[in-house]
């Protein structure tokens, strides 16, 4: 008996959908990130105060009905600061994954598809990244850059995307000798549209699995940049500036470096448990050993 590909293709993505609203983890993890993505948008425009306002009268007052999450040491108001540094912190994650997966799964592509010395010059440079710790190599960087948000994302891309080119490439070594490579080869295509239009398509749902999981990571990583003064500078609400502003009240005023800290905690957990349960989904691999 002969199965079609698309009738198989659909059967298995509606399995791991299944699979995937039945995993509790998925519910928790979704419903963290939908809630960070309707404060990002909305909470701005509902915040009590400015994030950048400044009243040295209300400094480092408790957690009350004026100031739900106290304020900080010039009287900024933490609630309205922590809800403007989601969507930065949002913003951040993204746009890193943006360049680190534009960069590494095109070089990927490039080493896969065609081998030799493009995959020897690719899979060097690669390793040479990889010899370092990604949070020592993106400190490295933004050292070197300066310090300053959009320097760090840079320094958190630039350290993530030999992660994406390791994983497409070994896609791609199975992947250029099945029969629909080379059927399109025989028929004339370019290298361009056979990886374009046949096999990035294969490699794009591992990719995004991937990238669903390291959406945290990254905010964390950015966060940490910022916290020993290499990420975001005063006064930008970004939740690693805010702990590193406030470390030094932690003993005698706690609701200052907590919140923030508790809002990156959420954000990472939210993001870890989401991948996971698609990774888990969606992996074949991972789900005949369940």
């Amino acid at each position: 008996m002969r199965f079609s590909t698309r009738a198989s293709g659909t059967s298995f993505l509606a399995h791991s959908i299944r699979t995937l609203a039945r995993t509790p983890g998925a519910w928790v993890g979704a419903s963290i990130v939908a809630a960070l993505l309707l404060v990002a948008v909305v909470g701005p425009a509902v915040t009590p105060a400015s994030p950048l306002r400044i009243a040295p009268l209300e400094k480092l007052q408790v957690p009350s009905a004026r100031h739900p999450l106290g304020t900080d040491d010039l009287g900024r108001d933490l609630l309205s600061r922590i809800v403007a540094g989601a969507r930065i912190s949002l913003s951040v994650g993204i746009l890193v994954l943006a360049i680190a997966m534009s960069l590494g799964v095109g070089l990927g592509l490039v080493a896969g598809y065609f081998g030799g010395w493009p995959d020897e010059a690719v899979m060097r440079t690669t390793d040479v990244f990889l010899a370092f710790p990604r949070l020592v190599l993106a400190i490295a960087i933004a050292a070197t850059l300066g310090p300053g948000l959009y320097n760090a994302m840079v320094a958190v891309a630039l350290s993530w995307w030999p992660w994406y080119t390791r994983l497409v490439r070994g896609q791609l070594l199975s992947l250029r000798q099945q029969e629909f490579v080379l059927a399109g080869v025989s028929l004339g295509a370019g290298p361009g549209r056979i990886l374009l239009r046949h096999l990035l398509p294969n490699v794009g749902a591992i990719v995004v699995i991937q990238a669903s999981i390291d959406v945290g990571y990254a905010i964390l990583a950015t966060a940490g940049l910022s916290f020993i003064g290499l990420g975001a500078q005063p006064p930008t609400p970004e939740w690693g500036s805010m702990i590193a502003q406030a470390r030094s009240y932690l003993i005698d005023f706690w609701w200052y470096p907590t919140f923030p800290g508790l809002a990156i905690f959420l954000a990472v957990l939210g993001f870890n448990l989401l991948g996971d349960a698609v990774r888990d989904a969606f992996d074949p691999r991972l789900r005949s050993l369940q």
